[in-house]
């Protein structure tokens, strides 16, 4: 099992960004393998739509750094952790952009990038960077259309329905060729059989305590993204999982750790631990990811 952790980011810790770099660092030293960012803009006063089903957005996300940037932080002060997105709203960015953005992380982290894409849930944040919520989908699909025409050999050229890139060059290629693994996130019926259709990996989550139910976090929605790839025609056996593991304020260390090694059972093999809602700074959540890795790897 793959364990890994989120990166400061939010909240507090947005507040303390010189501790990126020594959290990544000293995360890699005790044994983690992956470290993750999420994507988050703003957090509207009152929201059309809350957070996770309620009708609010939790303060942590009043404050929030750049995704992109943290990584560099924390690809610049390690060497051998994967560093991943979990996620980065693809229609909120030109594509052109994401490509640059995303290879220029492979390329200064020697090829460790795990970018893991989605589509947001906030209208707020959407009419704040001016693209259509109810554009979301189709953009993300013309999105991973686009990143491979300008991650592939030679020079670059798309004309789609929301992008066009008229014929250029773009040599600032990613190291991992001919492109990173894509991952894609998402529940709904629309997400999972994109998923099935043209990711190389799911990133489920499971709540803890709460939606502690490895079978409706992860095997009910895989086997709908097993299905749709095999009508896609498909080899459903490619494609990787990360499950990302959300604990809340509640939850004790032997929760995280149990919610960890059950997914192993469920045959997942790489999960990280989102320590946002446990801990407001750095050596905080570092003790805390040292306690969890510990009760996971003495089982």
């Amino acid at each position: 099992m793959k364990l890994g952790f989120s990166l400061p980011q939010f909240g507090a810790s947005a507040h303390h960004p010189r501790d990126i770099a020594r959290f990544a660092r000293q995360a890699e030293e005790m044994g983690a393998d992956s470290l993750w960012v999420g994507d988050r803009l703003l957090a509207a006063v009152d929201p059309e739509v809350g957070y996770a089903g309620a009708d609010y957005i939790p303060e942590q996300f009043r404050a929030a750094l750049d995704p992109f940037t943290v990584l560099a932080a924390a690809a610049t002060a390690t060497e051998r952790v994967l560093l991943g997105t979990n996620v980065v709203n693809a229609p909120w960015y030109p594509p052109a952009v994401l490509a640059r953005s995303f290879a220029s992380i492979d390329l200064l982290s020697g090829g460790r990038l795990l970018p893991g894409l989605g589509t947001g849930w906030s209208p707020e944040e959407y009419e704040a960077v001016g693209v259509p919520m109810k554009e979301r989908g189709r953009r993300l699909d013309e999105c991973l259309d686009a990143l491979d025409a300008l991650w592939g050999e030679g020079t670059v050229r798309h004309s789609g329905r929301h992008w066009s890139i008229p014929h250029s060059h773009m040599e600032a290629k990613p190291v991992q060729r001919p492109r990173p693994p894509i991952y894609l996130g998402g529940f709904a019926p629309a997400a999972l059989e994109r998923v099935g259709r043209r990711a190389d990996g799911f990133l489920p989550i499971a709540v803890v305590p709460g939606m502690a139910d490895m079978g409706a976090a992860v095997d009910r929605p895989l086997a709908a993204v097993r299905e749709a790839a095999v009508r896609a025609g498909r080899d459903p056996g490619v494609l990787d999982v990360v499950l990302r593991v959300n604990p809340t304020a509640e939850a004790a260390v032997e929760d995280i750790a149990t919610a960890v090694l059950e997914a192993g059972e469920h045959g997942v093999g790489h999960a990280f631990v989102d320590l946002l809602y446990l801990a407001e700074d750095a050596d905080r959540t570092l003790d805390l990811a040292a306690r969890i890795m510990e009760k996971v790897r003495e089982r």
